[in-house]
């Protein structure tokens, strides 16, 4: 099955999907150079998509197709939702272009990533639990511990040839031992945190996608009600899991190292610091953070 959508330009399917995996590592959302590739759970059946870009920033076209061991016929609305919510494929950024050419250091960040999009995950639960997992670690270990996680508890698809693995769903980490997610390399309490949280969304305790329909502190304070979430990881979800683009996590420390990196600072930024530093980017500071995140990336090698 195949479909192709026309996002609101500029748009680059590579440097998006690059702020969304975050490391080469992530194998749960897949970037081989040209093609987007990961596993939906649809109708509780795994369906392997796959996108494709044509036609460049300004007048992008893309290319999805996806394959299903199941019935994928009627799988087109849903496959367009989650592209547009993970992709932010008609988010409309030109404001922020127009905040970044008043700054001339913010528009040549701008300017190098044109066509980002600010990613989110394919759910709340999805982002929380990669939250939990990043909690004290780098990226690196933390997107391993994923990795393991989603591997041992996803559904899996070999429609297209190798092996996949979707994110968990929460009805099959609510009933999951804490011992045996421990084994992958979870602390005991991040283990516990996850079944929590699995649990609660599973029976309806804990209505996630809920919460992109409150306010920020509301937001916080039934997250960090949660044992095991704090500020950071509630911030986190705020940008990732529900899309608020004005909000930069200040507790992230690669986060922070970044911008005072990018600010020439020689003294790191505390939590007040950042939340100084990026107040006149608002309401787009958590699209920086992406930008940022993307700089580093370059640094590395990872993005061009």
């Amino acid at each position: 099955m195949s479909l192709v959508l026309r996002p609101r330009a500029p748009f680059r399917l590579d440097l998006t999907v690059w702020a969304l995996r975050r490391r080469a590592r992530n194998d749960v959302d897949r970037w081989d150079g040209s093609t987007y590739r990961r596993v939906l759970v649809l109708d509780n059946a795994p369906v392997e998509v796959a996108v494709t870009q044509d036609g460049g920033a300004e007048a992008p076209v893309l290319h999805v197709t996806w394959h299903s061991t199941g019935n994928a016929t009627n799988a087109e609305p849903d496959v367009r939702a989650a592209l547009d919510r993970m992709l932010s494929l008609d988010l409309d950024i030109d404001p922020f272009y127009t905040l970044a050419a008043g700054d001339p250091a913010l528009a040549a960040l701008a300017g190098r990533f044109r066509g980002l999009r600010p990613p989110r995950f394919a759910s709340v639960f999805e982002c929380l639990v990669n939250a939990i997992a990043l909690q004290q670690l780098s990226l690196d270990a933390g997107l391993t511990l994923v990795n393991r996680l989603s591997h041992t508890y996803g559904a899996c698809s070999s429609a297209a040839g190798d092996r996949m693995y979707a994110f968990p769903q929460p009805a099959k980490l609510a009933v999951a031992e804490p011992g045996s997610i421990r084994a992958l390399g979870f602390s005991l309490r991040k283990a516990n945190t996850i079944v929590a949280i699995a649990e609660a969304a599973t029976r309806g305790g804990l209505e996630l996608e809920s919460l992109a329909s409150r306010d920020d502190k509301q937001v916080v304070e039934t997250l960090t009600q949660i044992a095991g979430i704090g500020r950071w990881s509630a911030e986190y979800t705020l940008l990732r899991g529900v899309g608020r683009l004005y909000v930069f996590p200040g507790d992230d420390v690669g986060a922070r190292k970044n911008l005072a990196r990018w600010l020439g600072l020689a003294e790191p930024l505390d939590y007040t610091g950042v939340q100084q530093a990026v107040r006149g980017w608002r309401p787009y500071a958590g699209l920086v953070y992406f930008h940022l995140l993307l700089d580093r990336l370059a640094a590395r090698g990872d993005v061009e």
